[in-house]
């Protein structure tokens, strides 16, 4: 009987989280339109490998900056052992390639992006 009064609870106080921001929209008079707005507004191909290598750069240099840390918890817990010393390294090596390549290919979009756009002048 008490796991039912906790979970309806739960739902309860979920639910007046969850729609209270719509009602109050709605009370004010910003009734929000239905449907689907598109965040990105693209309007050339360009621009949309932009936007995408973008939204991969502000994703995956954090996890580069996690993966670095790791592998310095990783040479840590090695303490002086050969074989686990040899799997930080190759889990640093491994991450530095994963960066250069992020990079890399942020660098290469934004030249071949220079170009076209210099072409198309």
């Amino acid at each position: 009987m008490n796991f039912k009064n906790k979970n309806w609870q739960k739902l309860i106080l979920f639910s007046y989280i969850f729609f209270t921001p719509a009602f109050v929209l709605y009370a004010q008079g910003q009734n929000p339109t239905p449907g689907i707005k598109n965040p990105v507004n693209i309007d050339s191909i360009p621009g949309f490998i932009q936007t995408i290598l973008e939204g991969a750069l502000k994703v995956g240099i954090p996890v580069i900056a996690l993966a670095i840390v790791y592998c310095g918890f990783l040479f840590v817990k090695a303490r002086g052992k050969p074989e686990e010393i040899t799997k930080a390294k190759d889990a640093l090596l491994y991450t530095l390639i994963g960066a250069a390549i992020l990079l890399g290919s942020w660098a290469i979009a934004k030249m071949i992006s220079a170009t076209v756009t210099g072409l198309g002048a």
